[in-house]
């Protein structure tokens, strides 16, 4: 073999060798890439898939407690609901008639549904306001779906307005259309000292809805409450 064929030899050899410390470090990098990218989405989309808050007012605050439990009434500022990795659409008629005997997260098959309950601990009464926010929506995963909140015994199901003249869908008050989000806006009048709410919040996708197409398949939302005191100019005399 002549000298001038081993040195061409030993340089592709010697380029290969590159090339594959090269590859090494380009796969490492993009698993570096796709891990961070996976801890980004995951606290983005994943950070429960519903959390409700009682926003912090110590100006008025006056003895509203929120808690999940009775046995333990201690007043929580943040409590969240168990994750459903997954919901396929179904109908209102599948969920169970005693969907509002359990409390905290008593999530079934294809739904997520959540009991706490607020208290009005102090003497004087007192209004809030619930709220439900979406916080993000992948390819319009919301078209089809429904919310279901109960306070106490009064129940009141929401929806996105229709696609054809957005009005409100059968049985259900329609999604408010707010720049920050949020859908749902209510208010609790007059809690008198001693007085107790349970709210129970169920969120599904409804097979029934015609916006329910494949089209939502892989869609995403994320959603979360809060929960805000509000006082009257007659509640805050009885507080001085």
């Amino acid at each position: 073999m002549a000298k001038k064929d081993v040195v061409v030899k030993a340089n592709k050899i010697r380029n290969w060798q590159r090339l594959g410390k090269f590859a090494k470090l380009a796969v490492l990098l993009l698993l570096l890439l796709l891990i961070v990218i996976y801890i980004v989405l995951k606290i983005l989309f994943n950070d429960g898939s519903f959390v409700v808050a009682l926003e912090d007012n110590k100006m008025l605050y006056s003895g509203l407690a929120m808690y999940e439990t009775l046995n333990d009434p201690t007043p929580k500022r943040k409590l969240k609901a168990e994750d459903l990795q997954f919901m396929d659409n179904i109908s209102i008629k599948w969920l169970p008639d005693d969907i509002t005997e359990y409390e905290g997260s008593h999530n079934g098959k294809n739904y997520i549904a959540y009991s706490f309950y607020m208290e009005n601990q102090g003497e004087a009464i007192l209004n809030y306001w619930y709220s439900i926010v979406m916080d993000d929506v992948i390819k319009n995963a919301d078209e089809a779906l429904r919310i279901m909140i109960y306070v106490n015994d009064e129940k009141t199901i929401y929806a996105k307005g229709n696609s054809i003249d957005g009005e409100a869908e059968p049985g259900t008050k329609k999604f408010r259309d707010d720049e920050d989000g949020m859908i749902i806006l209510e208010q609790r009048k007059d809690m008198k000292a001693g007085d107790l709410d349970k709210i129970t919040v169920v969120v599904w996708i409804e097979g029934d809805d015609p916006e329910c197409t494949n089209a939502l398949i892989g869609g995403h939302v994320r959603l979360h409450m809060k929960l805000i005191e509000e006082h009257t100019e007659e509640t805050l005399n009885e507080l001085e």
